[in-house]
């Protein structure tokens, strides 16, 4: 009668646990990394509504129009300019204008960010559109992984795709979308698939 196992067995049930780890030690990893990105941009989000009100006020303080006041509050939430920095798009689908920024900065958090004002809008007294990478230039800089987006209106800031269903913001933050929506589905508790 055989007692416990020999070392060869031991030593193919240490392999298969070790090949088992090596499989979902990544996949976990990137979850607790979306998790803490995802974290990161909800803080960001309300900061920015703070930001928001800071903007109206020295805009009627200063009897300044806005895309003034903005550039003003915004140059003094940034240290320096980035020089190359180029963010990709999650999924199949390429993000086109005018979701793509030319002036990059950085923010005192070490966060990287960039904005573009419209001269004139009609649309819902929509102004501009901020990007913010929660996690600096550190990889992947991807739309819906660490960069996120709001738009400017006259009024407040606001996720991408905020007024848009749900099925479509849960579409561009899959594999095939661009990730831009993935700014408003994320903070309304939707998941990467």
């Amino acid at each position: 009668m055989k007692k416990g196992f020999t070392i060869i067995e031991v030593s193919i049930l240490f392999i298969i646990f070790l090949i088992v780890a090596i499989l979902v030690a990544p996949l976990s990893l990137d979850d607790t990394i979306q998790a803490k990105n995802t974290s990161r941009w909800r803080t960001v989000q309300s900061d920015f509504s703070n930001i928001f009100y800071s903007l109206r006020t020295a805009a009627e303080d200063n009897q300044t129009n806005f895309a003034e006041a903005f550039h003003t509050i915004m140059e003094n939430e940034t240290k320096n300019n980035i020089p190359a920095y180029q963010i990709n798009s999650l999924g199949t689908t390429q993000v086109k204008e005018p979701y793509i920024f030319d002036n990059y900065k950085v923010t005192y958090s070490n966060a990287v960010f960039a904005y573009k004002i419209f001269s004139d809008s009609t649309d819902n007294n929509l102004k501009g559109y901020i990007m913010y990478d929660v996690n600096g230039s550190t990889k992947p800089n991807t739309w819906g992984k660490d960069v996120f987006g709001l738009n400017i209106y006259s009024d407040r800031f606001e996720p991408f795709c905020k007024d848009k269903p749900v099925s479509t913001q849960k579409q561009d933050c899959s594999k095939n979308g661009t990730g831009l929506c993935c700014s408003n589905y994320y903070l309304i508790g939707g998941n990467f698939d």
